[in-house]
């Protein structure tokens, strides 16, 4: 049986059409990503997504729908990553809040400037999740958010990467 992917959660909030990215330094690289992050031990899909938007952009992320489910696989290290995106709203910021190590800061971007930035993108996902977004796509949260890491883990068995 191969490696399992990493599971990760991604917050996709958007106002007057700008959405709320971060901006991180990866091996010494400036690149932007939705918030984003792995699912911990014990925790759900539905607590991962609000803590990582939280620990990452300050912002309580309230997750109203599920956005999809997309797998893949890192072209350099051939890292397979399974990210549960979610729409959601963000409310009660804490400007005070330190942000998570390696977040220098968060920007509400339209897709074209997004798009100018394709380069600085963390992965082909954060195009993909805002062009998905934009053409509606939704699903309800009933029997995905309750979802903890076992068990995401096993529904990304066999599953095809994308994007």
């Amino acid at each position: 049986m191969g490696r399992r992917p990493d599971i990760t959660v991604a917050a996709i909030a958007e106002t007057a059409g700008r959405f709320l990215v971060v901006e991180e330094r990866i091996n010494r690289r400036l690149l932007f990503n939705q918030p984003a992050g792995h699912v911990e031990p014990g925790e759900t899909l539905f607590a991962a997504v609000v803590r990582e938007a939280r620990e990452e952009t300050a912002w309580r992320f309230e997750p109203q729908t599920l956005l999809g489910i997309y797998l893949w696989r890192h072209p350099r290290t051939d890292r397979e990553v399974l990210r549960f995106a979610f729409c959601g709203r963000v409310t009660d910021h804490d400007a005070v809040q330190p942000l998570d190590r390696g977040i220098i800061a968060t920007h509400w971007l339209t897709r074209s400037q997004l798009e100018s930035r394709q380069h600085r993108l963390r992965s082909p996902l954060v195009l993909r999740c805002i062009d998905d977004y934009l053409a509606g796509r939704r699903q309800a949260l009933d029997g995905i958010a309750g979802l903890d890491l076992e068990s995401a883990a096993d529904l990304g068995r066999g599953a095809t990467v994308t994007a």
